[in-house]
């Protein structure tokens, strides 16, 4: 078998109309193949002008232009970009109880507030831990849990807080000193 060139069609012979062979196409000459060289450097400079497009896309940061109607990359005013970080973090409950803890005067009392202040708060287990400056205060605040928690429900949303542990005052540190005696628990081991 012998291998015939390809040719592009408008070189090919015509189809055979039955009445006898029509003469070949003559081959492209002069302007003809000029036109053909220009559409090929046209397309080929189109397609270094879009890559070179895409690297310098790429350089500014993905080819996003600003332009006439908003998108994320608008400025925002202070508050409303630091709720939009809260939510976007699932923060919504921490910084809900960080401003309870603002706002704890408010919401439990000038007088409470004075003796009780609120000290940390576990998220998993969603206990708001309350120390306050004498054990009367604690016992008092104790006594007053189950509202406190309602009204901290009621402003922070259903189940934030389950419940509030009190904590009364603690004692000094230990000192310990040359004259302690090893594995004594303090003062009170040595009275029987």
């Amino acid at each position: 078998m012998s291998e015939e060139p390809v040719r592009p069609e408008s070189d090919a012979p015509a189809a055979d109309s039955g009445a006898g062979e029509s003469p070949a196409a003559p081959e492209p000459s002069g302007v003809d193949l000029a036109r053909v060289a220009l559409r090929a450097a046209r397309a080929e400079a189109r397609a270094r002008g879009a890559a070179a497009q895409q690297r310098r896309q790429a350089r500014r940061g993905g080819g996003l232009r600003s332009g006439a109607r908003a998108d994320g990359r608008d400025p925002l005013p202070l508050g409303a970009a630091v709720s939009r970080l809260i939510t976007e973090r699932g923060w919504e409950a921490p910084a809900a109880v960080g401003g309870v803890m603002g706002r704890w005067p408010q919401l439990v009392g000038p007088e409470v507030a004075q003796h009780c202040a609120p000290e940390r708060y576990d998220e998993q287990e969603r206990v708001l831990v309350v120390k306050c400056d004498s054990t009367a205060w604690a016992t008092q605040l104790r006594l007053l849990a189950p509202q406190l928690v309602a009204r901290l429900n009621e402003e922070l949303g259903h189940g934030t807080v389950k419940l509030i542990k009190v904590v009364g005052p603690g004692g000094g540190g230990r000192r310990f000193g040359p004259l302690r005696a090893p594995g004594s628990q303090g003062p009170g081991d040595t009275y029987g």
